[in-house]
Parts: structure tokens; C-alpha cells; sequence
């Protein structure tokens, strides 16, 4: 059945995907986006769009017209260091944002509120890689804190208010429509600079790790996200799941493996290490495996192949 579906930020590079396969399967897709990081050409065909702040009073006459059964939320402030450079900017994106889309949600009968936390920022520095959700919760950035703060809020309205909800915490997403000149991950950035011809800036020895996870593997997860039966939480990590690969890669083999897509040698320069980001960073997703029926399914190298020849097109386009 055909449902009503807002993804907010979904002029952004992960929820433009997200609002395309929502529509592809169906649904009736709206989008909240204020264009501050997002593009309007990230909107897809056939999805209505509205160019508004997460945070504006505005936004309940949209979900009093349209009465939306899912809410998938991406809208965020995503920069690391921002955060730690305006703390405050970012609580007022990530928490007074989300609470009036929430409250929104809650007044007017939504099943179903889809979160995009990060599983890169609220576990801190994790003893134990893969990390699973149960691992102590120590994020070391105001946006880790932000995130994870908002879970705890949907825990409580779940609990309190009856929100049905899950919350995903995304590892390092990549791919096609990640803007190099943007809020970007290392990936465009790297893909960008050799399409440029230019060095590789790596900050701090290089030798620090993620988890990069394709979008199109986090598209499937957030609709399995929308559509599975899950039991009532008890814990607030009940209705958390990891959304990554389990597999580590560091920045300087990244470096390689993005320089071998793009068939050429490249040169790198080294740079200070940035504050709040983390050292060491990989997902354990047994459990979106168990319960939403979901894994990671495209290689690193596949993944970096279609993303390095998707900027190259655009940047040559520039």
C-alpha cells in the first residue's frame, strides 16, 4: 500500500537516495530540505518538495495537510568540526530541529519515525572493532553528543508518547551525489582532488580507520528500517542499528584503492590531525543482519569505481 512518506534533508547526497527509493517502490515522497548543504537537484522526480528549516513553526501545517504515515530524518548539521567550533549551531540543528519534527510527528498520528544516528561518533573511542551497539556510549564531539541525545529522546517518546521508531547509526556513507565541494566525506574529496590532478591531503599519519558503507546499501537498510516488525524497546540500544561493513580500511589504503579506480599515480602531503575526530572507527551489523534482514553488499572496490567515474562526470561538467 501506498504510503506518505517525509524524508527531511532530503535534498542532501544520502537523503535524495532515500527519497528516490521511496518513491520508485510507491510511496508519495515529500522532502524538507532549507537548502543550506543540500542541492535541489539531489530532489528526484515525481517528490514533492519544500524549501523550509526543520525548526519552523511552519513545518506542523505540512503534517496537518498531508497526515504522513513515515518520517525518515536526515536533516542534520553533519560537520564534525563545526560542532566543536559552534556547539551551539550545532544543537540548535540536531536537537531544537529534530524536537519540532518529532512533536510534529506525535500531534499528527505518524506509524513509523525513521533517525539517522552515527555509529562513527556516539560510541567515542570503542574498545572493542566491530563495534556492536551495546558498547558504552562516550561520543567525544558536540555532534556525537547531539546524536546521541536524540536517541535518547525518541527512547523516551516511545516509552512515554508511543513513537514507534529505529534508529540507524550510519558508518562512513559513500557514493554517487556526494558533493566534493560541500560537507563532503574523504572519498569525494580524494576522487575530486585526482580528477583535478592535485595531492592528497591526509591529516595526521593516515593510518586512522573507518567503515565505509555504499549509499546504495543504506538506502536498502533504511527501507528495511521502515517496513520490519520489531518488538517494543526495553534499552535504549533496542532500536538502534549499526548500518556499515564490519570492515575497516584506513585512510592512507582508501588513498590507494581510490587512485587505482581512477587508473593514475598520486601524490600525498601530510597534514596536523583535526580535533574531535576520532582515531579508529568499524561497525559490528549482526544485528540489522538478524532483524531488519539486511547487510552491506558492495565492495569497497565496486563502490569506489562507480563513485570515482559519477564525479569525474561532474566535475568535468563543472
Amino acid at each position: 500500500m501506498s504510503r506518505h512518506v517525509l524524508v527531511t534533508g532530503g535534498a542532501g547526497f544520502i537523503g535524495g537516495h532515500v527519497a528516490e527509493a521511496y518513491r520508485a517502490r510507491g510511496d508519495r515522497v515529500w522532502v524538507v530540505d532549507d537548502l543550506s548543504t543540500g542541492r535541489r537537484a539531489n530532489v528526484p522526480p515525481g517528490v514533492e518538495f519544500i524549501q523550509l528549516d526543520i525548526g519552523d513553526p511552519a513545518l506542523d501545517r505540512l503534517f496537518h495537510d498531508v497526515r504522513f504515515d513515515l518520517v525518515n530524518h536526515h536533516a542534520a548539521q553533519i560537520d564534525v568540526r563545526r560542532s566543536v567550533a559552534d556547539p551551539r549551531l550545532d544543537a540548535r540543528i540536531n536537537i531544537d530541529g529534530f524536537l519540532n519534527v518529532a512533536e510534529c510527528a506525535l500531534r499528527h498520528g505518524v506509524r513509523r519515525f525513521v533517525f539517522v544516528s552515527s555509529g562513527g561518533v556516539v560510541y567515542g573511542e570503542p574498545e572493542r572493532r566491530p563495534t556492536p551497539e551495546t558498547e558504552p556510549k562516550a561520543p567525544l564531539s558536540p555532534y556525537g553528543v547531539t546524536k546521541l541525545a536524540t536517541e535518547q529522546y525518541l527512547f523516551y517518546y516511545n516509552r512515554i508518547r508511543g513513537l514507534d521508531y529505529v534508529a540507524l547509526r550510519y558508518s562512513n556513507v559513500y557514493g554517487p551525489r556526494q558533493d566534493p565541494h560541500g560537507e563532503a566525506g574523504v572519498v569525494a574529496i580524494f576522487a575530486s582532488r585526482l580528477v583535478e590532478r592535485q595531492a592528497l591531503t591526509i591529516y595526521g599519519d593516515g593510518e586512522q580507520t573507518r567503515d565505509y558503507v555504499y549509499v546504495g546499501d543504506v538506502v536498502r537498510a533504511n527501507l528495511a528500517a521502515s517496513d520490519a516488525t520489531l518488538p517494543e524497546p526495553v534499552t535504549l540500544d533496542d532500536r538502534a542499528f549499526n548500518v556499515g561493513t564490519g570492515s575497516a580500511t584506513s585512510v592512507n589504503m582508501l588513498a590507494t584503492e581510490i587512485a587505482r579506480a581512477a587508473d593514475r599515480d598520486v601524490d600525498r602531503s601530510h597534514a596536523a590531525e583535526r580535533p574531535g575526530e576520532l582515531r579508529d572507527s568499524c561497525l559490528d551489523c549482526g544485528k540489522a543482519a538478524r532483524l531488519l534482514r539486511w547487510s552491506a553488499a558492495t565492495p569497497l572496490h565496486e563502490g569506489l569505481d562507480t563513485t570515482y567515474r559519477f564525479i569525474a562526470r561532474e566535475e568535468e561538467n563543472r
